[in-house]
């Protein structure tokens, strides 16, 4: 018997379909919130702090870095919040078609992007 599997595997040469771009930016920003949601406990823990703390995180905030992780958990929160109404759509027996999975998982993406661009703008 002739094995037929391939010995050395190139990952850059996968084409991944959006179906499952959608769901593995689905996980991707759920652990991406994680992370984010220490540096909100953090700034609540230091700015409930005292008044010292308080400005401390509002000069945080008011910068580039501040922004850019407002904007970055803003963003994974809307993708994550997308997601997972097009997989509870999907469990509920909708779109588990191949062409119907693609067609919604490129919606979300597209629509993730508008509306990050969209609150980015606002938040900055």
């Amino acid at each position: 018997m002739k094995k037929q599997r391939p010995v050395n595997l190139d990952l850059t040469t996968i084409k991944f379909p959006p179906s499952a771009i959608s769901s593995i930016l689905h996980r991707v920003t759920g652990v991406a919130m994680f992370f984010a949601l220490l540096f909100v406990i953090w700034a609540w823990a230091v700015s409930l702090g005292s008044q010292a703390g308080f400005n401390q995180v509002s000069i945080i905030m008011d910068g580039f870095i501040g922004k850019f992780v407002a904007i970055g958990t803003v963003s994974a929160l809307t993708y994550h919040i997308l997601g997972g109404i097009r997989h509870g759509i999907m469990d509920m027996g909708y779109w588990e078609e191949l062409e119907s999975g693609n067609t919604s998982a490129n919606i979300v993406i597209v629509l993730w992007i508008v509306l990050t661009v969209i609150l980015g703008v606002a938040l900055w």
